[in-house]
C-alpha cells in the first residue's frame, strides 16, 4: 500500500463505519453486498494482479463455500458461525488445492480455459444434483449465530459490521502478505517467472499457495453472500460471475488492493444507476468500462496517480 493512498484508505474506513448512522435499510444491505464482492475481488486480485494468473473459474470456490454453509446449516436453528465458517473455508481451500495442482501446470490461454472448464464442472454438478437443490438451489432459513453476547447477525446492522470486519481483516492480511518475501516472490513470478525459477525459486509451489489462498478468501465471500441472501444456487459459480469480478478489477485497477475495492463499489453503484435509467443498462456499463480502459489503463485508481503527476514546465517558465 502506497503511503500516498493511506489517507484515502483511512477516510474510506471512517465513512464505512459511520454509514449505518445515515443509511436506510436498502442502502445498508446494498453496501453490505458490495463489501462482500470487495472480498471476492481482493481474492481474484491476488491471482490476476499480483501473480499474473488470469482465472475464469474463480467463482467455483465462492459457490462451493456457499453450498457448504447451506448444506451443514440446521433446518430451523441458527448455525454456529465458528463451526460452519471453518468448514466452508476448508471446502473451498481443498477444492482450490485440487484444481490448482492440476491447472498450474499450464499457462496463458490454456490456464484460462482449464480453470473455466473446472468451474463449469462444479456448476453442472450442483445444477444437476438433487441433494443440492438442483437449478433452484437451497434456501438458508437463518443467518449464523456468532455466539457473542450482544451480537445478532440476523440484525442487518450487526451483519453489516461483521462483513466490514471481515473485509478489514482480509485487506490487512493481504497487505501484510504482499509486503512479505512470499508476496515479493509472487510479484517476481508475474514479472518474469523464468528468471525467478533460474534464481532457485520453486515457482509452482508459490503459485499453488497463492491459488489456494485466493480460493479460500473467495470462499469467505461466498459464505457471507449465502448468509446475507438466505439462499444459494448454481449461478453463484457460473462463468459470468468470475467475469463480473474480473471486470471489477479492470475498472478499479489490477495489482492494487484499494483498486479492487474501488472497482467493486464502482461497478455495483454504476449498475444500480444505469439499471434505474434503462433496462439496457449492460450497454451503458460496457461503454463505460471500454472508455475507462482506454482513458485510464491503470483503472480508476489511476486517477490518483494522474493528480499526483508533476506538471511539466512550460517554455516561458524555463526562460524565466
Amino acid at each position: 500500500m502506497k503511503r500516498s493512498l493511506l489517507p484515502w484508505l483511512i477516510l474510506a474506513a471512517i465513512l464505512l463505519l459511520l454509514f449505518p448512522a445515515v443509511a436506510e435499510k436498502f442502502y445498508l444491505q446494498l453496501v453490505t453486498k458490495i463489501m462482500i464482492l470487495s472480498i471476492f475481488a481482493l481474492s481474484l486480485d491476488l491471482l490476476v494482479g499480483y501473480t499474473g494468473l488470469v482465472s475464469l473459474g474463480h467463482a467455483a470456490y465462492f459457490g462451493i463455500a456457499a453450498y457448504t454453509y447451506a448444506l451443514v446449516s440446521p433446518a430451523a436453528d441458527p448455525a454456529n458461525v465458528w463451526l460452519t465458517l471453518p468448514l466452508a473455508l476448508a471446502a473451498s481451500a481443498a477444492a482450490a488445492l485440487l484444481v490448482g495442482a492440476l491447472v498450474l501446470r499450464t499457462s496463458g490461454v490454456y490456464f484460462i480455459m482449464v480453470t473455466l472448464a473446472f468451474a463449469q464442472m462444479a456448476y453442472y454438478f450442483f445444477h444437476d444434483t438433487r441433494i443440492a437443490g438442483g437449478s433452484d438451489g437451497i434456501y438458508v432459513n437463518t443467518r449464523p449465530d456468532a455466539l457473542v453476547p450482544g451480537v445478532d447477525l440476523a440484525n442487518d446492522l450487526h451483519f453489516y459490521y461483521f462483513v466490514l470486519a471481515a473485509l478489514a481483516v482480509v485487506f490487512a492480511l493481504l497487505a501484510i502478505i504482499l509486503r512479505s518475501p512470499f508476496g515479493r516472490a509472487l510479484q517476481g513470478i508475474k514479472a518474469n517467472e523464468h528468471r525467478m525459477r533460474a534464481l532457485g525459486f520453486a515457482t509452482l509451489r508459490y503459485k499453488l499457495a497463492a491459488f489456494v489462498l485466493a480460493g479460500t478468501i473467495a470462499g469467505l465471500a461466498g459464505y457471507l453472500a449465502a448468509a446475507k441472501e438466505g439462499y444459494v444456487n448454481p449461478e453463484m459459480m457460473a462463468w459470468h460471475q468470475s467475469g463480473t469480478v474480473l471486470m471489477m478489477l479492470i475498472l478499479g485497477g489490477m495489482g492494487t488492493l484499494l483498486g479492487a475495492v474501488l472497482g467493486a463499489f464502482s461497478y455495483v453503484l454504476l449498475q444500480e444507476w444505469f439499471s434505474a435509467l434503462t433496462k439496457h443498462w449492460q450497454l451503458l456499463m460496457g461503454v463505460f468500462i471500454v472508455a475507462a480502459v482506454l482513458l485510464l489503463p491503470q483503472g480508476l485508481i489511476g486517477l490518483h496517480q494522474l493528480r499526483m503527476k508533476p506538471r511539466l514546465p512550460r517554455a516561458e517558465d524555463e526562460r524565466d
